[in-house]
């Protein structure tokens, strides 16, 4: 099993490097237009939710200025599975996603991802 997250926002190259500063972080994902990919290994727990929006917390209002709407940003969950593909998510990180107002996507592949990841 491997996954990893991502954080996701449709821009042109021009705001890239604008997003990167109001949020504090470069974008790390060059397969989408801008976007932060957080691997996690080991299998160690991760709140990808929490990490992704603490980024975005108290910077809807800058990302709005340079033309950027919360329908713009997606959180995304890529993962690999064999046989069988369970996930679970707590109500309390749904309930903050929701309020959010930040579309979850999540992509499963069977086998190998190999380029993806």
């Amino acid at each position: 099993m491997k996954y990893f997250f991502s954080l996701h926002i449709s821009t042109d190259t021009e705001q890239a490097n604008k997003i990167a500063q109001i949020l504090g972080v470069e974008s790390n994902y060059p397969q989408v237009e801008w976007g932060y990919r957080l691997i996690v290994k080991d299998n160690k727990y991760t709140n990808f939710i929490d990490v992704f929006l603490g980024i975005l917390e108290g910077k809807y209002d800058k990302l709005r200025e340079i033309g950027i709407e919360k329908e713009d940003i997606s959180i995304w969950m890529i993962y690999e599975y064999k046989n069988q593909c369970n996930m679970e998510f707590s109500p309390s990180d749904m309930k903050k996603l929701g309020d959010s107002g930040i579309t979850f996507c999540i992509s499963c592949y069977e086998g190998n991802v190999g380029n993806v990841l």
